[in-house]
């Protein structure tokens, strides 16, 4: 049985784990290829986009896929609904494995906002001064800020066009409460921008900007595909694999 797991997250990488030693198993990750030097998933590895639906029909025929795992980042919004579409064509079973998303908690000053435009718009009324950790794209949204000064952190070197005022931080977390807290105080930080990415690894920002009175502005996730099986830990998506392969 051929189980696909289209990765790149943490979730990604420890599902392949759990499922590698499964003699009934070949498990293969998929990754989209943006970032340079990803932590390998254990096992067979593909790297690079499938061609929208008509490519990933292909591949999931050809390779004589059984089963999809989703376990791409929440906004990889694009690639969702393309394994949701060619999934249904083929009737192959699939599965969304997503970690929660963040809840603010009593003294949270955060600013939900549907896009990353709608968040350059929100920023003038809220700081001048910006920590931005959205990724190395959409910085667009931001190039026409000239008054406001980023401090941009992604895990490769961002993408043009960029805001006027900005200065680069190149960094992989998990980060910790006091590193996080020690650079909003360093450059003098007064807003902090973000994705709902959920997890561990980066919410220790938001923690510091909760103790230091920094707003926040915050995109809300994407839609899923409707209709679709959610598990939210590894332990569950295994067990709903365990399940649709063994009915």
């Amino acid at each position: 049985m051929r189980v696909l797991i289209l990765g790149g997250t943490g979730e990604a990488r420890r599902l392949a784990a759990e499922l590698v030693g499964n003699p009934r198993l070949s498990v293969v990750s998929s990754l989209a290829g943006r970032v340079r030097a990803p932590v390998p998933p254990p096992g067979e590895v593909r790297v690079g986009g499938f061609g929208g639906v008509a490519g990933l029909l292909d591949y999931l025929r050809a390779e004589r896929i059984t089963a999809v795992i989703d376990a791409t980042h929440p906004f990889a919004a694009t690639m969702s609904a393309s394994a949701a579409a060619a999934t249904a064509q083929l009737g192959i079973p699939l599965l969304v494995l997503r970690r929660p998303g963040w809840s603010p908690s009593d003294g949270d000053d955060w600013h939900w906002v549907p896009t990353l435009t709608a968040a350059a718009s929100a920023l003038p009324g809220l700081g001048r001064r910006v920590f931005l950790t959205t990724g190395r794209g959409g910085l667009a949204a931001f190039a026409g800020l000239d008054e406001h000064w980023f401090l941009v952190r992604s895990v490769d070197p961002p993408e043009p066009p960029t805001p006027k005022r900005m200065c680069p931080l190149l960094a992989r977390g998990p980060f910790t409460l006091d590193g996080e807290r020690a650079l909003l105080r360093e450059h003098r930080i007064d807003v902090l921008v973000t994705k709902d990415s959920g997890g561990e690894m980066t919410a220790a920002k938001l923690r510091a900007a909760a103790e230091l009175g920094i707003p926040v502005l915050i995109q809300s996730r994407p839609p899923l595909p409707a209709g679709l099986p959610v598990r939210t830990t590894v332990a569950g998506a295994t067990r709903w694999l365990a399940a649709t392969l063994n009915p």
